[in-house]
């Protein structure tokens, strides 16, 4: 029994040992090694799991390690535990109000979650401490640019500036803040249309032409626009007075109005009237139904539906008119297609089409008439911002129209417009 006891005696000594070094050797590695092998696991692998685990075990020995608790605050909210995420910042800013990298890490996680009075309130308690800090400012001012706070924004943005003149990411913040608060726009565009020799030799020697002036006002309602449209077809000329509206009635509905005269209905409809009311809808949809109202030689109702959805970078959009007539409903249909490689005003557009569309400049037929032309088209153009304030459109496409029963002509048009924004 006396030999059993101390073999037993034994082998717990030497369990006991061996945790022991176990232990030691999980925890060999020192609170900075650990933070380091965290941040290749978030930044080289982006395995945030492991990084908070690795964290995790560098507080369970330094629990006073500022830096580190900031990191795993970070973590969390790119792994969108944002709870986590501002219960580990506020930890380091009870401690120590003063701490400047937790300060701009709080700010960070409330301007990400759209909660931009707490996040201006978060960076002003940092600049209490740092009053100089250009993170900070530069945080304050894209802030008061969200809030709408365009001439406080554009103050902070000047000032670092002045501080940094050479620095791209605070000019870059002063365009964006300036062509944020831009409330007023002017464009002028040229349309051109040229005809194949199908349509006749008249209108293969004179190519038909759009000049248009626009004024647009952004108010806190939606925006109004004013246009002046001076067309030369046929041998005629005309000028179209128009007016647009973008009135925003709900928080998810918005409409748009449409008004225009003309004083020559063989260039323009002799007057037009549009309305079409846009819903947003889950999973970032938008729809859309309404009516125009053009009156070349007589009155003609045309209806019109579609339907948006922005993914990733694209921008769809599927139309459809219907225009009733005495025996049966005629409809056209098109696709567009945007690619967003920059902001707002930086994309390229494709679009195909069938029918006519009574929203395009270069639509004279008349739609009244017994016998519906046929028509198909392909267009590409590109939309580019020129130092936020300047953006150039220009797009070329090919229509296949039939212009009189079964005589089918090609035409191709130019448009060009200049925005400048003010």
């Amino acid at each position: 029994m006396e030999i059993k006891r101390k073999i037993l005696h034994g082998m717990a000594v030497l369990l006991m040992v061996c945790c022991n070094f176990v232990r030691l050797s999980a925890q060999s590695d020192t609170p900075d090694e650990l933070f380091q092998e965290a941040r290749t696991a978030a930044f080289k692998e982006k395995n945030y799991p492991r990084a908070v685990d690795l964290v995790l075990r560098a507080l369970e020995q330094a629990p006073e390690y500022s830096d580190i608790r900031v990191f795993l605050g970070r973590l969390y909210s790119w792994s969108g535990q944002y709870d986590n995420a501002k219960e580990a910042f506020v930890s380091v800013l009870k401690k120590d109000a003063a701490y400047e990298d937790a300060s701009v890490a709080l700010t960070d996680l409330e301007y990400w979650n759209d909660h931009y009075d707490k996040a201006l309130m978060a960076c002003d308690e940092g600049l209490v401490y740092h009053p100089e800090s250009k993170e900070l400012q530069l945080r304050r001012a894209k802030i008061l640019n969200a809030l709408h706070r365009y001439r406080e924004a554009h103050n902070v943005a000047s000032e670092l500036v002045g501080k940094y003149p050479g620095d791209d990411t605070v000019l870059s913040l002063l365009r964006t803040i300036r062509f944020d608060s831009a409330k007023n726009k002017v464009s002028i565009s040229h349309d051109c249309t040229w005809f194949d020799g199908n349509y006749g030799s008249y209108l293969h020697d004179y190519p038909w032409h759009i000049v248009g002036l626009d004024y647009v006002r952004y108010t806190s309602i939606g925006s109004v626009i004013t246009r002046v449209n001076y067309g030369n077809r046929f041998g005629k000329e005309a000028f179209q007075f128009e007016m647009d509206s973008y009135p925003r009635l709900l928080e998810n509905i918005s409409a748009y109005i449409n008004a225009g005269i003309s004083n020559q209905s063989a260039v323009f409809p002799r007057y037009r009237v549009g309305m079409s009311l846009y819903a947003s809808l889950p999973h970032s949809f938008e729809a859309e139904a309404g009516f125009r109202l053009l009156h070349f030689s007589g009155n003609t109702f045309i209806y019109v539906g579609s339907i948006a959805k922005y993914y990733k970078n694209f921008w769809f959009n599927g139309r459809m008119y219907l225009v009733p007539g005495d025996s049966k409903v005629s409809h056209s249909y098109s696709l567009i297609t945007r690619y967003y490689y920059g902001g707002a005003d930086d994309y390229w557009k494709f679009k195909v089409g069938y029918g006519l569309s009574p929203d395009e400049v270069n639509v004279v037929q008349d739609f009244s008439s017994s016998y519906k032309l046929k028509s198909a088209y392909l267009s590409v153009g590109l939309r580019k911002s020129i130092h936020k304030l300047n953006v150039v459109d220009v797009t070329v496409s090919v229509v296949r129209q039939e212009f009189d029963k079964n005589e089918f002509g090609t035409q191709l048009s130019s448009s060009l417009t200049y925005i400048r924004k003010f």
